[in-house]
């Protein structure tokens, strides 16, 4: 198996789980994110990194019902570990963070704050809720904050049922265009 269908196999076997209290599943609300990406004119490790922001979900040990039991389950962090051994940091980065850019964006965007989806407004208390400012101001000067933010934003609009996607094949060379050393079986 290649390490693009080891990756993409988690989407496929775990994606049709609920996506936290959302009306989209994991595998759409990826989808989505990541052609939000695309559509926007973002570089590669962008899109891969939009694409498997919330792979932490699909590979924790918390079950299913994590959400529904009040826990935050760190998913930025552990899906960006499990990653790092196929994606530098242009990839892994920008996952890691896109927790602390929903903090960050909550207190810099009141709009943005108050346009969030019920389970984003329930998970935006279980991760800390927005950062106060000195926890803003040292986040924005973080490498790959600013992309982070753009993801964030990508993620938030990406829950909508019912669109029309391309399938998960559509991102595959952008997957293979980052990994850190590619190999004729990918």
């Amino acid at each position: 198996m290649s390490r693009v269908d080891e990756i993409f196999a988690a989407y496929l076997n775990k994606g049709s789980r609920a996506y936290g209290g959302e009306r989209v599943n994991q595998l759409e609300h990826a989808i989505q994110t990541a052609l939000l990406a695309e559509q926007s004119g973002a570089d590669a490790p962008l899109i891969v990194a939009s694409l498997l922001h919330d792979f932490g979900h699909l590979v924790h040990n918390f079950g299913e019902d994590v959400f529904s039991r009040g826990l935050d389950d760190r998913h930025e962090i552990i899906g960006a570990g499990k990653l790092s051994a196929f994606f530098g940091d242009a990839v892994t980065m920008p996952i890691k963070l896109h927790v602390d850019a929903k903090r960050y964006l909550c207190a810099i965007d009141h709009a943005y704050q108050n346009n969030l989806s019920p389970a984003s407004t329930w998970s935006l208390k279980l991760q800390g809720g927005p950062f106060a400012a000195a926890e803003r101001d040292e986040f924005i000067k973080r490498p790959f904050a600013a992309d982070a933010a753009n993801l964030r934003r990508w993620d938030e609009s990406a829950k909508q049922f019912g669109l029309l996607t391309p399938n998960l094949e559509h991102f595959r060379k952008h997957v293979q265009a980052c990994l850190i050393v590619a190999t004729e079986h990918d």
